[in-house]
């Protein structure tokens, strides 16, 4: 979901809401003032955890191995399906690239035509505002319009005329006949070959040739079957040719209803191609559609359909196309979008529900979708996302008759919807209780107790908070209560640890606003600022105070209250933050730099890097594409460009930017996107060699010493990959020497290859003391200590950051060599519940199979699998384990 969704509270969390009024109310001066409220009066409100509207299943392991067993041996019409279910899955894990691949997967195995047409749209839609990419590698030559408009009219699938064969007339007596019948439409007549008019339809033959009065006559009145005379000459003609001339659409129309009057299939196939042809815009399309409905017309019904469907979102703001799609019934929904209404509704369903949640429209097609819910994993999905948006809207009894009905199918995260329901209705206890027999009867997850602690006392609120981090430490709501709390008891500096525990390794805009305000409470109006400038940087439009305040408004009149830095300051702050590893400090500084200075193509780039090592890919790409904008020069704007592309996996055509701006200028950006993308372009050892040669020259460019400390580490690293470790050694010392802090870790790995793992581990711990966000330094200097200070520094690497796999790996291989099978898979376990990682559960199928648990293992594997269809070792794994299935 691309918005936010949040579900009513069903009490207030005993914390109250800063009034957002009372800052637009401040003179300049006075925002002191906020500290006359005591702390024992909270300004701070943590809402409550949204209910998303997504398939969440409780054993996504599981679900993800089914769906690749049922692939594997799926018809060919099938695949689809199952690949919208496994996009669902992904949905529900966030795993952004796994469900646009899932996507993919749906459209390039599509069986028919609406099916392509619907994912070719979705995956349109999924891309949004990456139209710059694909005018980048136009000009590179790359085609990119595999998601364009499909020509509906000239294709034969799923369309074949019904009619495709001729109509004989040797069953009939047709001596004596007139070879030519007139048809007299008012005052014009017109005449038509007879038996060429017969072979048209079994009605034109049984009336021209039967034993019908008309069969006799030479003169037949057709004046009152809506036939204009120039029509009637167009299918005259047909009759003989086969082929329809060019006409007005309003001809066309009359041709296609005669048709249909007189069975004629043939003829209403070519009307209902040459209609399709004419669908050129939204207007076309709703004019169109409804005749295509009517006259049962599904080439033209298509094509309206691909229009409306590459104008999305926009034409969900037109009326008369979310009627047509309200209220089709399930013989026109057929017509429209043959055997895929349920995949058109998901994608309509997910836009409206991104653009407009709480509209009639998407309640309408949400209803649509569970009408065409054809198995138990559908109806879940179906029934959960439409009881979510009756919540948004208020009804409860019918999101409560919903999410049951979605619990009661098998989706048990509708037990929390149902429960939020039971609050509002019913009481808190009852509540606590439904989710409590959830938690008794199943295997519990972090959200489970995370759900419960809504409706309990304070201290149980707080157990199941704990134990909801335990299961799922990357649940955001658990670490703000608890902050909230603790800033409420006046434990100033226990509230800014936790909550700065999440920000450590998840940047939330949410828990970034909550550390806002704390910095508000205790008056570090410069802290404040430096984290609604990292705000205002990830999301230049959010809004603060659930929704009220604009976060750009809270900036200005905070911003009032802090000395301004000069640009000689912002600098100094930039290599302080730099060298201390403090990227979202370095995102605020980069902020006001930007505010003012008139060069602003470096620092967007800047701004581009941290955000990608924040591990925020949409927010980096938007920076990139303002470095290009406002690129001082040509050879920088192509050096920006050759990023974009290579960010976005289009390698060679970034080398080729990078190449085309040295032709013109020699920089140190260039040179080094040269390197970049020249190692990731091809394995071949001997690129080292160059790679080297276009980092010296890029250090031999001028530059700042920001970028020439990460050339220098870069190339320490190349020289490693050569094992000359002597000169990895020099740019490692150098790099420090411009306080470029992370080289640590690369002469650590200098030291360790020259077997001296006291001074790696003595390397490593000085990257510790410097680093303040140093998770990655722990994990690394546990490589160069023994086992009992691994365990140690991989335990300090858990709670810094539970995102990050190799410590559970290691634990797990550890138990595993000590022959504590079950405790090491427990491990993996553990992760897996919250983590979907491939290493994680390639490990796991290899513990399962070494103790001779064959179904675990496939399970693992193709679970996998579908995270990654070609790892060639899980595919052996899995093909070793799939020969020993009995």
């Amino acid at each position: 979901m691309r918005k936010p969704f949040f579900s009513d509270s069903c009490k207030e969390t005993q914390l109250h809401a800063l009034n957002p009024q009372s800052w637009l109310q401040v003179e300049r001066g006075k925002l002191a003032k906020l500290a006359s409220y005591s702390c024992n009066e909270p300004l701070v409100k943590v809402a409550e955890p949204p209910i998303l509207p997504h398939f969440k299943p409780l054993d996504y392991v599981e679900i993800l191995a089914q769906i690749h067993e049922e692939l594997e041996n799926s018809d060919v019409h099938d695949k689809a399906s199952l690949y919208l279910l496994q996009f669902h899955v992904f949905r529900g894990l966030g795993e952004v690239k796994l469900l646009r691949r899932s996507l993919r997967s749906a459209w390039l195995n599509a069986s028919t035509i609406h099916e392509r047409l619907v994912f070719g749209a979705w995956l349109k839609y999924e891309k949004q505002g990456e139209e710059l990419i694909a005018d980048l590698l136009a000009s590179c030559g790359k085609c990119t319009q595999e998601f364009g408009y499909l020509d509906i009219a000239s294709s034969q699938l799923d369309f074949g005329a019904q009619g495709s064969q001729d109509i004989k007339t040797g069953d009939y007596n047709t001596i004596g006949l007139s070879d030519y019948v007139i048809f007299k439409i008012g005052d014009d007549k017109v005449e038509c070959d007879r038996q060429k008019m017969a072979a048209l339809s079994i009605p034109f033959r049984t009336m021209l040739n039967g034993c019908f009065t008309e069969s006799s006559q030479e003169e037949i009145d057709l004046s009152e079957n809506g036939i204009s005379p120039l029509s009637m000459r167009a299918i005259s003609e047909f009759s003989q040719t086969n082929e329809l001339k060019d006409l007005p659409a309003e001809s066309i129309l009359e041709i296609l209803s005669f048709a249909n009057k007189f069975c004629c299939e043939k003829l209403k196939d070519v009307c209902d191609r040459k209609l399709a042809a004419m669908v050129c815009s939204r207007q076309d399309a709703v004019n169109l559609m409804e005749y295509a409905l009517h006259e049962n017309s599904p080439v033209t019904a298509a094509s309206c359909l691909q229009v409306f469907l590459h104008d999305l979102p926009d034409c969900l703001n037109d009326e008369q196309v979310t009627s047509i799609f309200c209220n089709v019934d399930a013989h026109q929904r057929a017509l429209m979008v043959g055997h895929a209404s349920f995949s058109l509704f998901c994608f309509l369903s997910e836009v409206a529900m991104n653009s407009h949640p709480a509209s009639d429209f998407t309640i309408s097609f949400l209803e649509r979708l569970v009408e065409c819910a054809s198995d138990i994993r559908q109806k879940q999905l179906a029934l959960h996302q439409l009881a979510c948006m009756r919540l948004l809207r208020k009804e409860y009894d019918k999101s409560r008759q919903l999410f049951d009905a979605a619990y009661q199918a098998g989706h048990v995260y509708s037990i929390a919807g149902l429960a939020r329901v039971t609050c509002k209705r019913e009481n808190q206890v009852s509540a606590y209780e439904k989710i409590s027999s959830a938690i008794d009867s199943h295997n519990p997850l972090g959200w489970m107790y995370q759900e419960r602690s809504l409706y309990c006392d304070s201290e149980k609120r707080w157990q199941d908070l704990e134990k909801a981090t335990e299961l799922d430490p990357t649940l955001v709501y658990p670490y703000m209560y608890r902050a909230a709390i603790l800033m409420r008891e006046e434990n100033m500096q226990a509230a800014l640890t936790e909550i700065n525990r999440v920000l450590g390794f998840k940047l939330s805009l949410e828990c970034l606003e909550l550390r806002f305000c704390f910095y508000l409470l205790i008056e570090d109006y410069r802290s404040a600022l430096s984290d609604i400038q990292a705000i205002l940087t990830l999301n230049p439009q959010y809004r603060m105070f659930q929704g009220r305040v604009a976060a750009s408004q809270l900036h200005t009149l905070v911003q009032e209250h802090v000395r301004p830095w000069t640009m000689a300051d912002c600098w100094l702050q930039l290599y302080e933050r730099w060298s201390s590893v403090d990227d979202i400090g370095s995102l605020s500084v980069i902020y006001q730099m930007l505010e003012s200075d008139p060069v602003k193509g470096v620092l967007y780039f800047r701004q581009s890097l941290l955000l990608l090592r924040l591990n925020c890919p949409e927010a980096a790409m938007r920076s990139l594409q303002l470095a290009r904008q406002h690129a001082a020069t040509e050879p920088e704007r192509l050096v920006y460009e050759g990023w974009i592309l290579y960010d976005t996996g289009h390698c060679e055509e970034g080398l080729r930017k990078a190449e085309e701006s040295l032709n013109l200028q020699r920089s140190f950006e260039a040179f080094f996107l040269k390197a970049y993308a020249l190692a990731d372009s091809s394995p071949d050892p001997s690129y080292s060699m160059k790679v080297i040669s276009l980092l010296e020259d890029a250090l031999k460019c001028p530059s700042d010493r920001l970028r020439k400390g990460q050339a220098l580490n870069n190339l320490g690293s190349v020289y490693v990959e050569c094992r000359k470790l002597d000169m990895a050694a020099d740019c490692y010392i150098n790099a420090l020497k411009i306080r470029h802090t992370r080289a640590h870790q690369g002469l650590a790995r200098v030291h360790y290859l020259n077997n001296n793992r006291e001074a790696a581990y003595e390397e490593m711990t000085k990257l510790i003391e410097k680093a303040k966000n140093n998770a990655s330094a722990y994990e690394k200097r546990s490589e160069y200590c023994d086992r009992d200070l691994t365990k140690e520094d991989l335990k300090m690497v858990t709670q810094l950051d539970p995102l990050r796999v190799y410590p559970y790996r290691y634990r797990a291989a550890v138990l595993m060599d000590n022959h504590e099978e079950k405790e090491a898979i427990a491990e993996l376990t553990k992760a897996i519940a919250f983590k979907a990682d491939l290493h994680l559960l390639h490990l796991r199928a290899a513990f399962h199979e070494s103790i001779g648990d064959v179904s675990g293992a496939l399970r693992d594997c193709r679970a996998a699998l579908s995270l990654d269809p070609n790892h060639p070792e899980i595919m052996e794994l899995h093909c070793r384990v799939h020969s020993q299935e009995p």
